[in-house]
């Protein structure tokens, strides 16, 4: 569903016990989506999938000091244990600083942007998230493809209505999320629909709406399925107008 936000009027007292919310999606799909909306504003508009996804990451595993300590697992679940350009990207961005780590089997570093701790809540929330997002990108089907569709995947499924299986999302804000030009924006699309993670996609140039379904069995019922079941790794065609 798209991120729009409609005035409320206050309920009476009565009224408001009798309707009470109920979330419609899972908490850590809602913060997933916050913080890529946030990183897609903070980050250089050059900034590669990879350094995105990992900076995805970093956001949502940093502690109340701003250091993170990533293991060498959840890099090699995104596929970037054996690749060093993000971290140094990411740093040539003034986003982070790489700290010397005591362990062989982890990555730790210091966030440079103050924000971010406006942007969390508490961290075991955060950390929640972080497994969430790290299914939805990680899949055996976005993951053989690269962090550009590992990122989109991530993307796709924060902004998917869980029962429905379909989102609803702008076109330039996904390519601003993605680090991408908009006019690659379908050949990335194809790309996830050929590999069977999407059923089908629309778009309207008028409009600016991207309209998508994703393939049954994948996407954001696997990974909430999956999350709900505890710690562990995530893993039709397209259409388009």
């Amino acid at each position: 569903m798209p991120d729009t936000v409609l005035p409320r009027l206050p309920l009476h007292p009565t009224t408001a016990r009798r309707h009470k919310r109920r979330p419609k999606e899972p908490g850590e799909q809602t913060r997933v989506r916050e913080i890529l909306s946030y990183l897609a504003a903070a980050l250089p508009p050059g900034t590669s999938a990879a350094a995105r996804l990992l900076a995805l990451q970093c956001a949502l595993r940093m502690n109340t000091k701003m250091n993170i300590r990533l293991p060498n697992g959840v890099l090699r679940s995104l596929r970037l244990h054996a690749v060093q350009d993000p971290w140094r990207e990411l740093e040539h961005a003034r986003w982070l600083r790489i700290i010397p780590a005591n362990a062989a089997n982890e990555v730790v570093a210091e966030l440079l942007d103050a924000a971010l701790l406006g942007q969390a809540p508490a961290r075991p929330d955060r950390m929640r998230a972080a497994d969430w997002a790290l299914r939805a990108s990680s899949s055996s089907t976005a993951g053989t493809l690269g962090p550009l569709p590992q990122l989109a995947s991530a993307y796709l499924a924060a902004h998917t209505d869980p029962q429905a299986g379909s989102g609803l999302s702008e076109l330039d804000q996904m390519a601003r999320a993605c680090g991408i030009p908009l006019a690659q924006l379908p050949v990335l699309l194809d790309q996830l629909a050929a590999a069977g993670l999407l059923r089908s996609w629309q778009a309207c140039p008028d409009s600016g709406d991207l309209h998508w379904i994703f393939a049954r069995g994948r996407g954001i019922h696997d990974t909430n399925r999956q999350h709900a079941a505890g710690p562990g790794n995530a893993d039709e065609g397209g259409a388009r107008s």
